[in-house]
């Protein structure tokens, strides 16, 4: 490890094995980040990092696993010795087999229907694992000259936009939709508590993109869908602090 390699800022971006992730870790590597593809299957998350070029490099990270976000850390502090960019992508849209429409995982995710174990299943990434990674990664923030965290959210989780009766996605508001809503609470508390640091905390809708997540059902790229999150990331001094927004600016809480 060169002097050089600790000069450069350090982005840590978790499920960035494909997808959004993928994307958004490519952009930051080319503003100059060094890149940690988190991933669960270190494989994966190695065939990722070679895609990026020299200045990406594989993390395993299950961000459902103490010890492995625990280890994640501690490597990332012992092999570059700083943190400057943390986006919180990895997330999952439903607990059930993969493959199905996004009419049948909004069907699944009624809460009038939805098994306990699947709700667990998805605030067990989606919000739990946010809270564990965010707060293990804390200390290396603090230090880093201009801490940025990102959480990557979505409109379905704004209870604005879905009580208005007007808003035909509203039907779609159920246990995933939920995990965005706590998502988008945490992010706000976590913007409060470190208010009187340089670390600040946003939250990005990418937009409706074609990912596995709704098995490319979506309508926008990942290039399209990974702006608003890196625009977060590169936030200057003068950047907000508890925001939600997308490409076309704030989003309703």
């Amino acid at each position: 490890m060169t002097h050089d390699d600790r000069a450069k800022p350090v982005a840590l971006v978790t499920g960035a094995n494909k997808g959004i992730g993928l994307q958004i870790a490519r952009d930051l590597a080319a503003h100059g980040f060094t890149v940690l593809v988190g991933s669960r299957s270190l494989q994966d998350g190695e065939t990722a990092a070679k895609s990026l070029g020299v200045n990406a490099r594989a993390i395993k990270l299950d961000v459902t696993d103490q010890a492995s976000v625990t280890a994640a850390a501690e490597r990332i502090r012992k092999e570059l010795g700083r943190l400057d960019v943390l986006v919180n992508n990895a997330g999952i849209s439903h607990a059930g087999k993969s493959g199905r429409s996004l009419q049948e995982i909004a069907q699944a995710g009624r809460m009038s229907v939805v098994s306990l174990d699947d709700v667990r299943a998805l605030f067990e990434t989606n919000v739990f694992g946010v809270i564990a990674v965010t707060q293990a990664m804390l200390p290396l923030l603090r230090e880093a000259p201009a801490g940025r965290i990102v959480n990557v959210s979505s409109t379905g989780g704004s209870l604005t936009w879905n009580s208005d009766p007007a808003n035909p996605h509203r039907k779609m508001f159920g246990t995933y939709s939920a995990s965005k809503t706590a998502l988008n609470a945490i992010t706000l508390a976590f913007a409060a508590d470190l208010e009187s640091t340089r670390i600040k905390v946003n939250a990005a809708c990418p937009g409706f993109t074609a990912t596995d997540l709704n098995n490319f059902q979506g309508t926008r790229t990942v290039q399209e869908a990974a702006r608003e999150p890196v625009r977060l990331a590169l936030l200057g001094p003068d950047g907000p602090t508890g925001t939600f927004s997308d490409e076309n600016g704030p989003v309703a809480w």
